[in-house]
């Protein structure tokens, strides 16, 4: 694994060259240069999703060894009460619960953020009887070869595996859970934000320094949680589509948290964007995940009917068929307010890319390092590395030096690259 990304990082270096220029308004010094480490953090979303079955401890461990600085666990109850990693309640698209006759009967329909869907929901499960549950990879398009093969693990469980792998590592590695549907939670009685807290208590992160955060697409149990804890908060911005001009357009479930709705409050996700929305959010947050066409849109190159067309001739209508639009004012509106920016998510999948990166998923990682994100979140964490280690040795002319010297072990800046260093 290490040789084939170490091949494949150089392949990926060549966007150094592409990628789409932005303009510089902190002399090289962008805002995310001093975000934790001194450089912009890689946040292994669900761990290395891209290429293991999502929220196992092999993906989160992979994610480590490919240069994460976090991994991602989205939480969610059993029955019992238990905190187990699953990005959603319905465990039917990522584990083999279908497949195992002892359950059959656990199929049901239920109603997750106003939405009937019809599945295996986690609160109906003993932490006992997930154990006999294995997860598989939940995007048809990746490596299928891994599925049933890894437990699901509960959150006692990534804060172990975090802590071991920073031993090994020499360096620290941080948790950023998720507390995922916390109204649904609430209503049945297993409410997170206690449970998250209780855990992070028994493993001595439960303060200020700790390396976690916590996020959250609601935002009543985030402002519960600034009265319980010094961790830090991360304010989630979903929304449902971008529309052919590259506008983002908003429709139920995602168009606002799902307390909004519960409590009758109007508005979309994009008002907690404003600058009166980000005043809101700072004052029970300490940073925000909007999602990434917030801050780096792209319009269709050919639009029939009003909807997006196939322009680059392969037969299909995708994000390669888009074109960029300038950053928007987000990310110096939240840093005007101290909130850092960690947007999601980033995949490699040429289809997900805008047609200026050329295919290369390093291009667009670089296009939002340079516009001064703190931290992303990425499926393919090597990838974002490399991109980081790029962006570092052209902002910072130390770095450069301590490479060409092979004294890059002792530069903290450095750090990242070690996929260079044969050792």
């Amino acid at each position: 694994m290490k040789q084939l990304t170490f091949i494949g990082m150089f392949a990926l270096a060549t966007a150094l060259c592409s990628a789409p220029a932005l303009a510089d308004n902190n002399n090289g010094r962008h805002s995310g240069w001093n975000s934790e480490k001194g450089r912009p953090l890689v946040i292994g979303h669900r761990g290395a999703s891209g290429y293991l079955p999502e929220h196992t401890l092999e993906s989160y461990a992979l994610a480590i060894e490919l240069g994460a600085d976090y991994i991602e666990p989205d939480l969610v109850a059993t029955k019992d009460g238990v905190l187990i990693a699953r990005h959603e309640p319905n465990m039917i698209a990522t584990t083999n619960v279908s497949q195992l006759p002892q359950f059959a009967s656990r199929k049901r329909k239920a109603v997750v953020d106003g939405i009937e869907e019809e599945g295996f929901f986690a609160s109906d499960f003993t932490w006992a009887e997930i154990k006999q549950i294995r997860a598989v990879q939940a995007f048809g398009e990746r490596d299928q070869g891994f599925n049933g093969r890894y437990r699901i693990p509960t959150f006692e469980d990534v804060i172990e595996l975090a802590k071991r792998k920073g031993r090994e590592e020499g360096r620290t590695i941080g948790v950023y859970p998720e507390t995922k549907h916390p109204t649904y939670h609430q209503n049945l009685g297993l409410a997170l934000e206690d449970r998250v807290l209780s855990v992070l208590q028994r493993e001595g992160w439960n303060h200020r320094g700790a390396p976690v955060f916590i996020q959250s697409f609601e935002q009543a149990n985030l402002k519960v949680l600034r009265t319980r804890t010094s961790v830090r908060l991360v304010q989630l911005v979903d929304a449902d589509d971008v529309a052919p001009d590259g506008t983002i357009t908003y429709a139920a479930p995602f168009d606002r948290p799902y307390d909004w709705a519960v409590a009758g409050r109007a508005g979309t996700f994009g008002d907690l964007l404003t600058p009166q929305g980000l005043a809101e959010v700072r004052t029970y947050a300490d940073g925000i995940g909007p999602w990434k066409p917030y801050i780096i849109s792209a319009a269709c190159l050919k639009v029939e009917a009003g909807k997006c067309a196939d322009a680059n001739g392969d037969g299909l209508v995708n994000d390669a068929d888009r074109k960029l639009l300038p950053p928007s004012a987000v990310i110096a509106n939240a840093h005007a307010q101290g909130l850092l920016v960690h947007p999601y998510t980033f995949r490699n999948e040429q289809r997900r890319l805008a047609s200026d990166y050329k295919g290369n998923p390093v291009g667009e990682y670089l296009a939002f390092y340079e516009a001064g994100v703190d931290g992303l979140f990425s499926d393919f964490p090597d990838s974002a590395v490399v991109a980081r280690s790029l962006w570092v040795l052209k902002n910072d002319p130390d770095a450069a030096k301590c490479l060409v010297q092979g004294q890059h072990r002792r530069h903290g800046a450095c750090k990242g690259l070690r996929w260079l260093n044969s050792n």
